[in-house]
């Protein structure tokens, strides 16, 4: 085999004669060149995916998954904002619901310090409980949603615990107050003075001895006769020998009367509060003039009115 050589000033050439050996030997050479480009070439790979953890050599499917699986993630994102965002709102409601109960409470809390009359100032719902103390150096950790929910749940339990207790308050200061209203006491006319007492006397129609089974307190015509307690009226109308009655059931037992009167503002079933205007002052009925015949009786029995007339109201 021969290569010719030719020059670029001289236009010369020369010839090169290469026999087989030369030829095996330059094949040999291109050989070995070729491998150690493939060889640099896979090493090169090698260090690009032990550095990245990554093959740089990415096809087509590869990369899909990679979408797929970034599509995947952002779905899971979405679903995890809309369900913070429903325990934001079912906090909210529960912070309303909360809010609204401690606002009844503070307006049970104000009727039982005024129905309690403590003016002293040691309770008063109108304003928030003040607070305070020193800065502790290792303060507690902020509180995060689950932590927040577990501490509203147990403020909702607080509050119903202080809710019944209340309640409790409120319904024994209610019972108190109507036992009070049902005890028989004071004088059934704001004007006027007793004629005649309770037993024996001497009938004003026929001047002989008998039985007075009430007192009576005479005054100016159309004054007002009042209720002595507070119950439910069971008879008002005319009766013989009262005229114009009234009758109060108070339970327990005692009933009172209020007779002779001119004219009557109760009916039967009516519920009335103690002092509350029965009637006007007459003289109907088996009567010299205005007055009211005042009667206390227990289990239909008349009793002396006195000692309630005299006793001091609760």
């Amino acid at each position: 085999m021969n290569i010719i050589f030719v020059g670029r000033s001289h236009g010369k050439s020369k010839t090169l004669q290469l026999g087989n050996k030369h030829l095996v030997l330059i094949t040999m050479l291109m050989g070995s060149l070729l491998f150690a480009i493939a060889s640099a070439g896979y090493h090169l790979k090698g260090l690009l995916v032990d550095r990245t953890g990554v093959d740089t050599t990415l096809d087509a499917e590869t990369i899909l998954v990679w979408k797929n699986e970034i599509k995947a993630q952002r779905t899971d994102v979405e679903s995890l904002k809309r369900s913070a965002h429903e325990k934001v709102d079912a906090l909210t409601l529960t912070m309303g619901n909360m809010q609204a109960r401690l606002l009844r409470l503070d307006a049970l809390g104000q009727r039982l310090t005024e129905v309690a009359k403590l003016k002293n100032g040691e309770f008063n719902f109108t304003k928030s409980p003040a607070l305070g103390g020193p800065v502790e150096q290792n303060l507690g950790e902020s509180y995060i949603l689950p932590g927040l929910a577990e501490n509203i749940e147990r403020i909702e339990n607080q509050i119903t615990d202080v809710e019944q207790q209340l309640e409790v308050i409120d319904s024994l200061f209610v019972s108190r107050n109507i036992q009070k209203e049902l005890f028989i006491a004071g004088r059934p006319i704001t004007w006027g003075w007793m004629s005649s007492a309770f037993g024996y006397r001497t009938d004003p129609f026929t001047g002989k001895r008998a039985w007075h089974g009430g007192v009576d307190f005479a005054g100016k015509e159309d004054s007002d006769i009042i209720a002595v307690a507070s119950g439910v009226i069971t008879w008002s109308g005319d009766r013989y020998g009262y005229g114009n009655l009234i009758e109060i059931n108070h339970g327990g037992g005692y009933t009172t009367r209020y007779a002779h009167c001119k004219e009557l503002f109760a009916k039967v079933g009516d519920i009335v509060a103690k002092g509350q205007v029965l009637a006007a002052m007459g003289s109907t009925g088996r009567s010299t003039g205005p007055h009211v015949h005042y009667e206390v009786r227990k289990n239909g029995k008349g009793i002396d009115p006195k000692k309630y007339i005299y006793r001091a109201s609760r």
